[in-house]
Order: structure tokens, then sequence, then C-alpha cells
């Protein structure tokens, strides 16, 4: 089971990598086949297979919860604040140029990417990365492999969004930063046992990383 969930997970990566960074369709298009890709695929797996994790990680636990909320608010304001300090170091000019004409993102559909990108595809995500890729291959190869596969595949994956937004070395900066991220989700998944927890924090995240983008569409565009 261990190599089919390995090759799903880089399989699909590679797919969803290409159709963000070669095939480019419009949004709508491209959210449709990751849907497919990052749920549909896995649960045909866990049909299949009859593996029961699909039905555990969907377990909440409030103190995770809690946890997750507080941690959450605070990764929110400390993107907020290191966009407003790092805003005359580096040029930020290009991201609103790179999600127009590579993703179709403008100041008219700006808010349903938003509601989007931090409810669905956060969701989309943790099950992909944190629950199909971390706590269901936990069960068949070294739970150390299972840390450094789900977030090394996590951080990659968004190279292709991203290359093209800001410079080379802010690239390498956010792929290390989705690694470390991606340990820290597993971590909190791994000890609550299932997908709540890392999908609190993950919407904060992204809820501050769109903040930072709605800002620079009213102030750049």
């Amino acid at each position: 089971m261990k190599y089919y969930i390995i090759l799903i997970v880089i399989i699909n990566c590679i797919i969803m990598s290409m159709v963000d960074a070669i095939i480019m369709p419009p949004y709508f298009v491209k959210s449709f086949i990751k849907v497919l890709l990052f749920t549909v695929v896995p649960i045909t797996f866990y049909i299949k297979s009859k593996d029961d994790s699909l039905r555990t990680m969907f377990i909440p636990k409030m103190n995770g919860i809690i946890f997750s909320f507080v941690i959450g608010v605070i990764i929110f304001f400390v993107i907020t604040a290191s966009y407003f300090g790092f805003k005359n170091i580096f040029d930020f000019s290009n991201v609103t140029t790179s999600l127009t004409e590579d993703i179709g993102v403008n100041v008219d559909n700006f808010m349903f990417v938003f509601i989007y990108i931090n409810f669905i595809n956060s969701f989309l995500e943790e099950f992909f990365f944190r629950g199909f890729a971390f706590l269901t291959l936990k069960r068949y190869v070294n739970k150390k492999f299972c840390y450094i596969f789900s977030s090394l595949t996590f951080a990659l994956y968004h190279v292709a969004m991203i290359f093209t937004w800001v410079s080379p070395i802010l690239v390498a900066l956010a792929v290390l930063g989705l690694f470390i991220g991606g340990i820290i989700f597993d971590y909190i998944n791994d000890r609550y046992e299932n997908i709540y927890a890392s999908w609190i924090i993950h919407m904060f995240a992204n809820l501050g990383i769109n903040t930072v983008g709605f800002i620079l569409f009213t102030t750049i565009s």
C-alpha cells in the first residue's frame, strides 16, 4: 500500500504543477482539476484498500481545535506584519501581475478566490498532504519518512505557483518556510490524529497571505 500512496502523491503533484505552471487554465478549471486529484483519487484509494484512516482523520478533538485557533491567529499577524516589515526591502510589484497573467486572478474575482483559497483550497491540501500523505502513509512506513515526504512534496508543489511571482531568494525562503510549516502541520496532526487542527492553522496562514494580496491589488493595481 505504501508504494501506491507515494506514487499517487508524487504523480498528482507533478500533474498539478504542470497545470499551474504550463497549461495555466482558467482558475475555475484549475480548481476543479485539483479537487479531482487531491480528493477523488485518494478517496478511491481508501475505497479500494478499505483503509479506515479516512474516517479517523475526521474525528475532531476540541483541545486541538482551540490550540490551532490560537496559533492560527498568531501566524496571521506574523505574516501581515512581515509584509509591512519587508515591503521596502523586497519588490512585491510582480505578484499582482503574475496572479493576473498566470492564474487569472484580478480585482473583479479576487474575493471569490480569497474565499476559495482560505476555506476550500486549504482543506484540499490538508486532506491530501497531511491526511493522505502523512496520517495514512505512516500506517505503512517509518514515521520520520512520512514527516519528510509529506512536507517536502507540500513545499515543492508550491514552487510551480510562486516561482514567477517574486525573486529567487524569496522563492527559496518560501519553500523553506513551507517545508518547516509542513513539518509543524504533520506534528500537530500526529498529536491529535485528525486534520482539523492543521486545517485551522492553514486557513489563518492563507488568510494572512491573501490579506497581503488584497493590499497589493488595492495599492499596486
